[in-house]
This record gives structure tokens, C-alpha cells and sequence, in this order.
């Protein structure tokens, strides 16, 4: 670096007439930010600098004797305001340790804001965009004198198009919980810091973010604060000053997330907590959250998006904890891919354009009953006298897409009825538009088909309704295989992979060369690869199949950081422009580690 470097890499301010530290790899820092940092390594490059600043030392040890410790944290001053800076100056202490008990300190909502907003986007036009709703039949026409127990319909739902600007959807409470732990410790954190960092600068004014930290215990390291020029510079700031140390206490940090979710007084349209570990939990997590525990965050129908970090985390747990709050659970196994996953997913939260969609399915003909709903991981439910049903769907993103295949039967057409069509089922939905508050109710037109008197070659099987089937039951496939690879059975497991795939590869939609179909065949024998060995399964085979179990049930795209095929297999299916932008932005960040390269290799015997 030959010139001067104007602003500091850790908090993103000005260097100039402050103390600077440069490190062999010449990147320049506030001497205070790297002192606070409390690591030898480079946060930008990821040297491991061989001369550090004199004062540099190792953390002190924990004062465990002290109910209001924090361990996990240098016990060090914060660094002093930058008096010329009008956003140095700090509203609140990073360093308290003494919570409140009620978290009702979240900072108050821009009202007026909010409310230009919303008339800037009924101007536009973005709130009149509707959900889109389609049905679709598995064959054109059934014969007129034949009757059919077992026939499919798709329903199939496309959100509206992509918000444009940061004035135009709809803002966001986000607690991010991260893993300080002294596994973390290196290049783990630098790289977390960095993702964290990423996250921060792409909110808006209007979104409001709480960090908290675990390790021995939790600790938020300020409350939902607005995403303000200031309030970013402080984030920044307290976010590099973090070290790691101590255990791995997920129950604490989920626990203190769901508080802040609960307790704030005002609440912006989108919430979600983002949680990161890379580690087993050490305080009984399980126990915890097998006797409703932690039942702060799940009450509150925030979904908890987890992020499983390299291959020791407890796969097990982190799925089944995104599994009830309907969030999604993403394995990192590359971890300098992290900042792309947490970019893929805040692509998402910041896209939300539906909230709390309820779909409603009902019998069209008093002959016709609804045999199943077949919904993936979404709740649903079939009334006694199977004439109705219902999927509950929750919020979507922008552009993304979801696919539910409902079974009925189709009963004989008496001849002398001259009818030449029998409708079947009709759909209504039902959601708020988050920005505008408005209730929107939608009402699709029956679902019919053709009743003549005999079909031809021409009645061919949908390929929209076949490929759909190929993801329920790869999906089944996939749970099927994991639970007997849990039993120890690694044979059986991979005979299931197997033999899906046989099935996959006959399919209509697989011959016609459908890009659904050809990625879930390369997932599935990824799957059967990390099976080589009961090593191989447990380092990465359970969180990559739990991975994909959740990414199909939810037809939603995760963190697909794992390398190999999956990447691809997940972005071809699932991902939506406003995540894929956000990738493109992460990947463009002049520090952001190359994360591409990474292929799976299994791990020897």
C-alpha cells in the first residue's frame, strides 16, 4: 500500500490525527481498534502479523466469581470518542454489563418515516403488485367414464417482483447471535467479525439490529438500535472489539434473543434472529430445549435462520432449532464462505413482500374429496369431512416461489350429464403486504379437467406437477436415509439414496432435462459420498443432509457454503434475484477471502 489509507478497516472512520498501527502486510488500522480487536491476525488479509502492537497481550481470565462477568469480551476501556467525528461520540456503553430485566430499551421507530414510506410506495405502484396464484392439473383430461382415486393438482404461489430501493420495503428486526466460544478463536472470528460487519452496512435507516454473544454466558452488546450512520459506526465498533473465550452456552444466547424479541416496545413489520455456532453446546442446550427452555423465541414466531460453522457444531440441535421457529438452517463448512451465506440470507429478509400467507383449499364438487396436502415442512391440515384444507406458509421473500401438491379423487361422468369438464378444487390465500399493513384476500378460479369421452397420446403428464413430486420424495429420500444412517446403517442409507435416484432418472421431467431434477440427482449422490465412512457421516455428512432435508421442505435457498455440487444445486433451485444481488455484492468486497474454490473431499479412514 503506497499511499495513505483514509479510513480504518475495523470501524470504518477516519485515521487521520489518530494513533495508527500498520502491520507487515501494510494495511493500516486505529491503534485502538487493533488494540481492542485482541488478535494477532490481519482482519482484512488474514496474515498472522509477527509484530504486533507493545501492549498486545492475552485476554485476563474470566472473573467467574462475579455474577455480572463477562467472559467473553476484553476487559479493556472503550476507545475514546473522536471529538471532530459528529458520529463518534457513543449513546451507549458497549461494556455494561448489568442488563436490565426488561429489554424494553429498543430505540423508538421513525413513525413519520414509516409513513412516507408507505405513501411513496402506493405512488409507485410497488403495493398494488399481488401474489400470483396458479393450478395446475398431472394430465390434461381424464376419460369421462373412469373414475380416479389418487390424482395430483399443484398449487403454485409466486411473490411479487423485487423491492428496488431501501425506501420501497419494508424494514426489519434483526438479532444476530454469534458463537465467541474459544473454538472461535483466529481466523474463525476475524472472518465472523467481517460477515457481521457486511450484514451491518447493508441495513438501512429504518432497520434496527441487537448483537448478542455467547460463550459461558450471554451478553447483548447493545440493544435494537436503527442502523443510522451512527448507529453502524458503533455496531462496527463494538462487533471488532469482541475476543473469544470460555464455552458454548446456545440455550443463554438463544434465550437473550428471544428476550429482546419480546420485550422491545415497537416492532418494525419484518423480525428474525440469525445464529451462528461452531461448536457442541456445553451447558445441556438439549436438555433445555427438550423441556421448553427456551421457549422465549419460539413462542414469539420469529424464525431463528442458524448457521452450523465448520464440522464440529451440533448439527442435530441447530436443525432442529430453525425446524420449530421455521427458519433455515445453513452448514458452513467452508468457513470463508460465511459472508456469503449471512449475505444470501439478509437478501432475503430485506426482500420480504409477504407476511403471515395462510393458503386455503377447498373441495370444488360435492363427489370430490381431498385425499392429502402434501406441504413439505409447512404446517397444514385436512378437515374431518375432507372437503377443506389448509398450509401455513408465513412470510415470503421477493420473487420466491412455493409449490404444494394436493391429492384428490376424481369420480365418473355419467354420460347423459353432457358435461364436458369437472372442476376439482379452488385456492384462496391470504397475507398482509408488510410495507402498507393492507390485508389482501385472494380467490383463484376452480381447478378443472377435461372429461371426454377418450383420451390420446396428447395427454401427456404435466412436468410442472412431476418435477414437483421428484422434490417431495427426494426429500422423504433424504430423511429417510439420514435417520437410518443414525441407526448406524450406513448401507441401508445409501440403498435409499440409491434407489430415489433411480426413480428420479425415469421420470418425465428428468428426461425432458429439467434443472430441478438434474440438481437434486447431484445432491443426492454428493450424500451418498459423505456415507464412505461413519467418520465421513458425522464430520459432514448429517449437516449436509439436514441441510438439504430443510432447504426442500421449505423451498427456500440457505447459506450454500458447503462446497462440492450443493452450492450449485441450491442456487439453481431456490435462490431469488435479491439474494443472488446480495451475493454478488458480498463476493465483490474487496475483502472478502475467495470462498469458490472449496470441493468436498471425504476424509480418510
Amino acid at each position: 500500500m503506497s499511499g495513505f489509507q483514509d479510513t480504518c478497516s475495523i470501524c470504518s472512520t477516519s485515521m487521520k490525527g489518530q494513533a495508527i498501527y500498520t502491520g507487515e502486510c501494510s494495511h493500516s488500522f486505529h491503534f485502538h481498534c487493533v488494540y481492542s480487536n485482541g488478535n494477532q491476525i490481519c482482519p482484512v488479509c488474514l496474515v498472522k502479523w509477527k509484530q504486533v502492537p507493545p501492549t498486545f497481550s492475552p485476554p485476563p481470565p474470566p472473573n467467574y466469581n462475579s455474577h455480572f462477568a463477562a467472559p467473553f469480551y476484553r476487559s479493556v476501556p472503550p476507545p475514546p470518542p473522536i471529538y471532530n467525528n459528529p458520529f463518534a461520540a457513543p449513546r451507549f456503553s458497549f461494556y455494561n454489563n448489568n442488563e436490565p430485566d426488561v429489554f424494553d430499551d429498543d430505540e423508538a421507530l421513525d413513525v413519520q418515516s414509516s409513513s412516507n414510506n408507505a405513501t411513496d410506495t402506493t405512488t409507485d405502484g410497488l403495493s398494488f403488485k399481488r401474489l400470483l396464484m396458479e393450478t395446475y392439473t398431472e394430465v390434461p383430461a381424464v376419460p369421462r367414464l373412469a373414475a380416479v382415486d389418487d390424482f395430483t393438482v399443484l398449487v403454485h404461489l409466486k411473490a411479487p417482483d423485487s423491492i428496488s430501493n431501501q425506501n420501497s420495503r419494508a424494514p426489519v428486526d434483526l438479532v444476530m447471535v454469534l458463537d465467541i466460544s474459544g473454538s472461535m478463536s483466529g481466523t474463525k472470528l476475524a472472518l465472523v467479525k467481517r460477515a457481521t460487519g457486511f450484514v451491518i452496512q447493508n441495513l438501512g435507516a429504518a432497520d434496527r439490529l441487537s448483537v448478542i454473544v455467547f460463550s459461558d454466558a450471554a451478553s447483548r452488546l447493545f440493544p435494537l438500535t436503527k442502523m443510522s450512520d451512527t448507529g453502524k459506526q458503533h455496531a462496527l465498533q463494538a462487533v471488532n472489539s469482541l475476543v473469544a473465550t470460555g464455552g458454548t452456552n446456545i440455550a443463554d444466547g438463544l434465550r437473550m434473543s428471544g428476550k429482546v424479541m419480546q420485550d422491545r416496545r415497537e416492532k418494525n413489520p419484518v423480525a428474525s434472529i440469525m445464529l451462528l455456532s461452531d461448536g457442541q453446546d456445553t451447558y445441556d442446550m438439549r436438555h433445555s430445549f427438550v423441556t421448553g427452555g427456551t421457549q422465549n423465541w419460539s413462542n414469539n414466531s420469529i424464525p431463528v435462520h442458524a448457521f452450523g460453522f465448520g464440522n464440529d457444531h451440533d448439527a442435530k440441535l441447530m436443525h432442529s432449532i430453525s425446524e420449530r421457529s421455521r427458519g433455515t438452517f445453513s452448514f458452513i463448512e467452508n468457513e470463508r464462505a460465511i459472508q456469503d451465506a449471512f449475505a444470501q440470507c439478509i437478501g432475503g429478509l430485506l426482500s420480504v413482500v409477504v407476511k403471515g400467507l395462510e393458503v386455503g383449499i377447498e373441495s370444488a364438487n360435492p363427489d370430490i374429496l381431498l385425499r392429502s396436502l402434501k406441504a413439505g415442512s409447512y404446517k397444514n391440515q385436512l378437515m374431518p369431512d375432507r372437503k377443506s384444507g389448509c398450509i401455513d406458509v408465513g412470510d415470503l421473500y421477493a420473487d420466491e416461489e412455493r409449490d404444494f401438491l394436493i391429492s384428490v379423487n376424481i369420480p365418473k361422468e355419467t354420460t347423459f350429464t353432457c358435461l364436458n369438464e369437472t372442476s376439482l378444487v379452488k385456492v384462496n390465500c391470504h397475507y398482509t403486504n408488510p410495507l402498507t399493513k393492507e390485508a389482501v384476500n385472494l380467490v383463484s378460479e376452480n381447478a378443472t379437467i377435461k372429461r371426454p369421452e377418450s383420451v390420446g397420446e396428447e395427454n401427456v403428464v404435466s412436468i410442472k406437477v412431476d418435477k414437483q413430486r421428484n422434490r417431495l420424495q427426494s426429500a422423504e429420500a433424504m430423511e429417510q436415509a439420514r435417520k437410518a444412517a443414525e441407526e448406524n446403517d450406513l448401507k441401508r442409507a445409501v440403498s435409499i439414496l440409491e434407489n430415489v435416484r433411480k426413480v428420479l432418472s425415469e421420470s418425465v421431467s428428468a428426461k425432458s432435462g429439467d434443472p430441478l431434477c438434474m440438481a437434486l440427482d447431484s445432491e443426492l449422490k454428493e450424500m451418498q459420498d459423505r456415507m464412505a465412512s461413519r467418520r465421513t457421516y458425522e464430520d459432514s455428512g448429517r449437516p449436509f443432509m439436514l441441510s438439504g432435508v430443510n432447504t426442500h421442505g421449505l423451498q427456500r435457498a440457505m447459506g450454500s457454503a458447503c462446497g462440492g455440487t450443493f452450492g450449485a444445486a441450491m442456487g439453481a433451485s431456490y435462490q431469488t434475484p435479491a439474494m443472488l444481488g446480495m451475493v454478488a455484492q458480498s463476493r465483490a468486497d474487496p475483502y472478502q477471502p475467495a470462498s469458490s474454490s472449496f470441493t468436498f473431499k471425504p476424509r480418510p479412514r
